[in-house]
């Protein structure tokens, strides 16, 4: 799957102004930017130049860094390839019992990168007993 910037980008604006219940037409006087420019930004349809992105996170009180950082994260998410459960195990056999963590997989929720997180999944189960109990064992 290929992400393009303008588009990530355009997410994480839209993303963000929405979550300032903020409008379009709000944010294009702020910005000093046309509405339907602003709105094809937004959409992904137009590549934005680095002052008009400057000018465009100044209004939304977003720093350019913290964009960047996060457009970053999401096409990191996404370009990374994705493995099966069922992949991981047959591939991690550990020769010896041991715990060892799990890896990020992106989970996408939603339409947009926006709704991109990151989910933890526990790659190796435990093949020994830690000990044994005492009395009543509780599972959460």
């Amino acid at each position: 799957m290929t992400v393009l910037l303008r588009e990530a980008i355009g997410d994480r604006l839209r993303h963000a102004r929405t979550t300032q219940r903020r409008t379009l037409r709000e944010v294009s006087r702020t910005a000093r930017v046309s509405l339907g420019y602003l709105s094809e930004v937004e959409r992904g349809r137009k590549e934005a130049s680095s002052e008009l992105l400057a000018a465009i996170c100044e209004a939304l009180d977003l720093p350019l860094y913290q964009l960047l950082h996060l457009v970053a994260s999401d096409i990191g998410a996404v370009q990374q390839p994705v493995t099966s459960p069922a992949e991981l195990t047959e591939r991690a056999q550990p020769a010896a019992p041991s715990l060892e963590g799990g890896t990020l997989v992106p989970a996408v929720i939603g339409n947009d990168l926006s709704d991109l997180r990151l989910q933890p999944m526990l790659t190796h189960r435990l093949s020994t007993a830690i000990g044994k109990p005492r009395g009543a064992v509780v599972a959460a």
